[in-house]
């Protein structure tokens, strides 16, 4: 009776597990605080429904959703051509816009800095805080008579393919030596994983630059470089500045598109769109089905929640577009019925 007993309330406590979907995600960290926000949320709309995300960079996300071990990708680099070809008929699904910036341990109070002066401290050129070529666009600012040290990221991330993106832009000299790309041949400095590790490498190391995503300075309380934008004007980081960068920029039908060093006297210029990749046509029912309506969620009301986190809504014209590329997976051959869900 005991044994009976103890069986039947083993199966009565294994029903929920048995009948909950788990959608299973990797990719980037640039997002990550706010995908864990979705991520919570909905579940309290959807109490059968979990999701497992692992924010290993851009890179890891590319590679495990075209290796298929995963159920969907995260990255802030759209796919190159190599990579599309080993993934075709994957989407890529503009969840928010975000900024990245250039965080710094220094005592110094509304520090600024040219594209030039940022790729020649990334190059190693630059030094120390009290070089001439800072304290020239720094008048009246005490520059501290410190070594800098850089941090960089050490994983294949699309943090740093939008932070070298930009650099290649504004800088002959980076481009022609490092260029652009998920993951370069970095001239100096240090490595960190993810944008926690660079989060950390500089807050433990007096006289660091790095580079990370908007959230993680706020959060943990870094200072932050105001960067000259293409119009000569020194923007600091900011929601409002970081939708200006989208400002005026066509959107093309794959959404792969880059926000780096847009034009606009307000513009921030190290933004970008984060993408979740998704196959175009789903195999399992339940997962298909539940993540189709995840992200039609995730562009709608999802929205609200990007603030609060130091990320950029998507433009009305954006969601409008996405609308149409959300509607067009399917699910084993079948659209998803999608009129009732916004």
């Amino acid at each position: 009776m005991k044994k009976s007993l103890i069986a039947a309330l083993a199966m009565a406590l294994a029903l929920p597990a048995a009948a909950q979907t788990l959608i299973n995600g990797a990719g980037a960290t640039f997002p990550y605080p706010l995908y864990s926000k979705w991520f919570a949320e909905y579940n309290k709309l959807q109490p059968d429904l979990r999701f497992n995300y692992q924010s290993i960079g851009s890179g890891g996300g590319i590679q495990q959703i075209t290796n298929g071990t995963v159920d969907f990708g995260a990255t802030d680099a759209p796919m190159n051509a190599e990579e599309t070809a080993r993934l075709p008929g994957a989407l890529h699904i503009p969840t928010v816009l975000g900024a990245v910036v250039a965080i710094h341990n220094t005592p110094v109070e509304g520090l600024k800095l040219t594209p030039a002066l940022l790729a020649d401290i990334f190059l190693g050129k630059v030094v120390r805080w009290d070089d001439p070529a800072i304290a020239k666009v720094n008048a009246g600012l005490k520059l501290p008579a410190t070594a800098i040290t850089v941090a960089h990221r050490s994983d294949g991330s699309g943090t740093t393919y939008i932070f070298t993106d930009y650099l290649a832009k504004v800088s002959p000299a980076w481009k022609e030596k490092v260029g652009a790309g998920k993951s370069v041949k970095w001239p100096v400095g240090l490595g960190g994983k993810g944008n926690e590790g660079v989060t950390g490498l500089v807050k433990q190391t007096p006289g660091a630059i790095g580079y990370v995503e908007l959230a993680y300075a706020n959060q943990n309380k870094l200072s932050m470089a105001a960067l000259q934008n293409r119009d000569g004007v020194f923007v600091s980081p900011s929601l409002e500045a970081t939708s200006a960068a989208a400002a005026g920029v066509p959107m093309p039908a794959d959404f792969k598109v880059s926000l780096t060093d847009p034009s606009g006297k307000t513009a921030w210029p190290i933004a970008s769109f984060t993408y979740l990749l998704v196959k175009k046509d789903q195999t399992d029912p339940r997962k298909g089905e539940a993540l189709v309506r995840f992200l039609w969620w995730a562009v709608h009301d999802g929205q609200k929640l990007a603030a609060p986190l130091d990320y950029a809504p998507l433009p009305p014209a954006v969601v409008a577009q996405v609308e149409k590329a959300i509607r067009t997976i399917t699910v084993q051959g079948k659209p998803v019925g999608l009129a009732a869900a916004r």
